[in-house]
């Protein structure tokens, strides 16, 4: 299996080809020919006509010979293969990536201000994750989540920040803490696509990606899916061995001048099971955790 890496140039054609082999002609309202498909998904001539652009223009892209398709085009190739908006920002930013590139940047840190009020927290988890995934900051519920099956203060004695990314794919405690793990990991790897797309080239980055394609066969298989995810709302499920499972909704927030950093909130459903047990991880009835 090939081994993941940062963005390359030819990145924008894979995340192309993927895309195309995840639709039919009837997701798009095209009609059958009646003609057997010797591979799965959209042909490029399909995706061409929907988009109103060559199919000699559309191929080109693929192969990763025209990087310099305008706005609107690609806009146009989005709405053919049915993007999200997270997928269409992806796609945009592929075909930046030159312009994107930037060096490596200093170590993130988050403004005390910020770092106060995720401590001050008290419905539920929160964080501040970098944009390789750092956990910048959390407070006790976070951390007392984490608790139950990864060694805290092994982590804490680090020089460097956890890594959220590291903990999910190598850490053996995260599938006892993420029950659905599957979806989890593939949240995960999504988000650092999304995020090499945004800042292709930043060498922490590509590291990550790298040391994670190294160590984690299930991220390497997933990283070649290019399934691009964004934090935005949700829910997750989670599990400390002194509550049980809990589902918790969570909101993500960037901060306006750190666009890199992004707070994750987690809270519970008004007198639910989730918050009760939210109620006695915080005050500490919890079997000693």
């Amino acid at each position: 299996m090939q081994r993941a890496t940062g963005v390359r140039d030819s990145d924008l054609g894979k995340f192309l080809q993927v895309r195309r082999s995840l639709l039919s002609p009837d997701d798009i309202g095209l009609p059958s020919d009646g003609k057997r498909r010797r591979v799965r998904g959209l042909r490029r001539e399909e995706v061409a006509h929907i988009a109103q652009v060559s199919v000699n223009y559309y191929t080109r892209l693929e192969q990763g010979q025209n990087r310099s398709a305008s706005p609107e085009v690609l806009d146009a190739i989005a709405n053919a293969l049915r993007l999200n908006p997270g997928e269409r920002a992806h796609l945009h930013n592929l075909s930046r990536a030159a312009e994107l590139a930037r060096p490596a940047k200093a170590a993130e840190e988050v403004r005390p201000a910020v770092a106060r009020m995720i401590s001050a927290y008290l419905q539920g988890p929160a964080v501040v994750l970098g944009r390789q995934m750092d956990i910048l900051a959390w407070n006790a519920l976070a951390r007392t989540m984490f608790s139950g099956h990864i060694d805290i203060e092994e982590l804490l004695a680090r020089d460097t920040p956890p890594n959220l990314a590291e903990l999910v794919f190598l850490h053996p405690g995260a599938r006892a803490l993420y029950p659905r793990w599957n979806d989890e990991a593939v949240e995960m790897a999504g988000y650092l696509r999304m995020m090499a797309g945004r800042f292709p080239g930043d060498p922490e980055l590509v590291e990550l990606i790298e040391r994670l394609s190294r160590a984690s066969p299930e991220f390497t298989e997933i990283w070649s899916g290019h399934v691009v995810w964004d934090k935005t709302f949700g829910t997750r499920h989670l599990h400390h061995p002194a509550v049980g499972e809990l589902s918790l909704a969570f909101e993500s927030l960037r901060l306006p001048d750190s666009p890199d950093q992004c707070i994750v909130l987690y809270h519970a459903e008004p007198a639910s099971l989730a918050e009760e047990a939210l109620r006695i991880l915080l005050e500490g009835r919890g079997g000693g955790y």
